[in-house]
């Protein structure tokens, strides 16, 4: 585990960018902690920053080469079923010098090349460099658990885990603006883009070859093709299959060599995975976040309950407003792209407490994408099939609109679901998709831009970046939205935030639910098992309801939420203020300045509505063009 970055040169030019490595590696040094080492020659350079999770001895350190020193890699992640490999290797001959998944993993590649990432069970972003042919090889995980981001030019190509670590190899900071109007849409932007237009991010199930000043890109892994009922196993079948497979994706998940615990919300998914893994570890230690009150959105009896139950070493870790936002600046300042999913703060502030105990956890991350436990979910099911109770929330649109939607009572809570479901539920599906999961619309969106920027050309790359992205939606099947959810929401915001605030913290987090057996097998699955009338994640329900309690097994889904209106209007009111200064804005000629006022008065009017969730997004977006833009703008050498 740990950070990595990279350069190839093609040219005397692209050579000089060789100097950076140091810098570019050093930057990532929260990812890997415990070392950093380099390496680079005539034309290539590996930096690696190791974070010690399996064989913590020096031997295991990178970047690491075979024995005939034709092959280097530097590796982020870990290989789960690495053991097995092993053996396998060793018994055709191979020898070992560490005990590190690393070296399985490059001993691997030597033997089968890319046909071995479809073998590899767990999560990554690696480059290995053959100095004979001059070429690397890099490639990402089925799911995007870890990133990777690269540029390419006629000079060189550079990669690294990290934005800030390519920034110091003098890559131009030109802004794509399609990319910023969809962020506007969806509080991040899904990759391959990235809010630079020429810097990319690889995406999941991808791997690329650079060689011969020539790159190319190819996919690896897809999901499965959606199986009809008729191939699918019997419910009591499904049932047992699915608990065999996340049994061992939590048991295989439990291999380190360093202390490891596991979140415990309280909800269905993590509670799941804290469960069966005190099986296999009888001192587990357990972790909840409760933010001191927050009454509505308290789940501590609900962890502290599964935590009494499975008996594990629980500690809940309460904090007051002010205690969170302490921690504001550190957790905006990682973030290398604007990122406006306000619960990021959350897990950052949780990720630095449960790493003063424990290096690794487990999380439940996933579950809801695979076995649809979102409200949108939800939606959909009662979208494709309304009734005179949606007719009514459709016709009475206009209606929500005008009550309260603050989201932090049962009330506006309900009022602000309704609103929502009667904007979507008259859309196409792929458009409805997208305004369930954004929370702007397209005009909204451009409203708030610069005149000069509001082209034709941005906004049809925009456009037609979003229905790329929804393409797989089709009719709108139940199915088909979880694969999009998979594509999309998964590895662009969720693991984004998983990977981004654990990593600030140098805490490793590993996700049993996307072991590849157990989302490849939910997908072989008929939606009615995931979704009913009544029951989100109804097979995960029902086939560990022996496991946990009745209260935990029987709840309904709900989200950690910071009070992000009440913080706007009284905590960052001078944050607010600065960030959107009206000379500012109109000098930055990238928003409208009237329309930012507006906005800026509304929030702070009595009436605000949910302009907070949109002053948010822009003032996320201004705090990472402070720290990363303003002084490359004025002084851009």
């Amino acid at each position: 585990m740990g950070g990595i970055t990279g350069i190839f040169a093609f040219n005397l030019v692209g050579k000089f960018h060789r100097i950076n490595i140091t810098a570019a590696t050093t930057v990532l040094s929260k990812r890997g902690p415990d070392f950093q080492d380099i390496y680079f020659d005539d034309w290539a350079g590996l930096g690696h920053r190791r974070l010690c999770v399996i064989d913590t001895s020096e031997k295991a350190h990178q970047p690491m080469w075979d024995d005939t020193g034709r092959f280097a890699i530097v590796f982020n992640g870990e290989i789960f079923n690495y053991r097995q490999l092993r053996n396998e290797l060793s018994a055709s001959g191979e020898t070992f010098h560490s005990q590190s998944d690393t070296e399985v993993l490059l001993k691997l590649y030597i033997r089968d090349g890319e046909a071995c990432l479809p073998r590899l069970n767990g999560f990554f972003a690696f480059c290995i460099y053959d100095k004979r042919e001059q070429s690397f090889f890099i490639a990402r995980d089925r799911y995007g658990e870890k990133p990777l981001f690269y540029a390419f030019d006629e000079d060189k190509f550079i990669f690294a885990s990290e934005l800030k670590s390519l920034m110091h190899y003098g890559v131009e900071r030109e802004i794509d603006f399609a990319s910023l109007i969809t962020y506007l849409q969806l509080n991040y932007i899904p990759g391959p883009a990235t809010i630079f237009r020429h810097i990319y991010k690889l995406l999941p199930g991808h791997y690329l070859k650079v060689a011969n000043k020539r790159m190319e890109v190819a996919t690896w892994y897809t999901l499965p093709a959606i199986a009809g009922n008729s191939a699918s196993p019997s419910w009591d079948q499904a049932k047992q299959q699915l608990v065999e497979f996340l049994d061992q994706s939590v048991r295989d998940r439990l291999i380190a060599d360093v202390p490891l615990g596991s979140l415990l919300s309280g909800a269905i998914n993590s509670s799941i995975v804290a469960g069966l893994a005190k099986r296999y570890k009888d001192d587990l230690q357990t972790f909840s976040l409760r933010l001191h009150g927050a009454a509505f959105f308290d789940e501590t009896r609900y962890a502290t309950l599964a935590a009494r139950h499975f008996k594990t070493d629980h500690a809940v870790i309460t904090l007051t407003d002010d205690d969170m936002l302490a921690h504001l600046v550190g957790a905006l300042d990682y973030m290398d792209e604007p990122f406006a999913d306000p619960s990021a703060l959350n897990l950052y502030v949780l990720s630095r407490e449960v790493r003063k105990q424990v290096t690794v956890a487990l999380a439940g991350n996933g579950a809801d994408e695979i076995f649809a436990g979102y409200d949108k979910h939800e939606a959909f099911l009662r979208a494709l099939r309304p009734g005179l109770t949606e007719k009514l929330i459709i016709n009475f649109g206009g209606v929500w609109k005008l009550l309260p939607q603050s989201g932090r009572s049962i009330v506006s809570d309900r009022i602000r679901r309704l609103s929502r479901f009667a904007d979507g539920a008259s859309l196409p599906p792929p458009e409805r998709h997208w305004r369930w999961t954004s929370g702007a619309t397209l005009p909204a969106s451009l409203a708030l831009l610069h005149p000069s920027i509001k082209t034709e050309l941005i906004q049809e790359t925009a456009e037609q970046r979003r229905r790329e992205l929804t393409a797989s939606i089709g009719r709108g099947d139940m199915n088909s939205i979880l694969r999009t959810d998979m594509s999309m929401v998964l590895p662009n915001d969720r693991l984004v935030k998983t990977d981004s605030m654990s990593m600030a913290n140098s805490l490793e987090l590993r996700n049993p639910f996307l072991d590849h057996r157990v989302v490849d097998f939910a997908f072989s699955l008929p939606s009615s098992y995931k979704i009913t009338a009544r029951s989100r994640k109804h097979i995960l329900r029902e086939a560990f309801r022996d496991l946990l309690p009745a209260e935990i097994i029987d709840r309904k889904k709900k989200e950690f939420e910071v009070p992000l209106r009440l913080w706007l209007r009284r905590d960052l009111r001078q944050t607010v203020n600065e960030l959107l200064d009206r000379d500012r804005i109109e000098g930055q000629r990238i928003f409208d300045g009237t329309e930012i006022e507006r906005l800026r008065r509304k929030l702070f009017s009595a009436n605000p509505g949910d302009s907070h969730a949109r002053i948010w997004t822009i003032v996320i977006f201004q705090w990472w063009w402070k720290k990363n833009m303003e002084s490359y703008i004025a002084h851009p050498t």
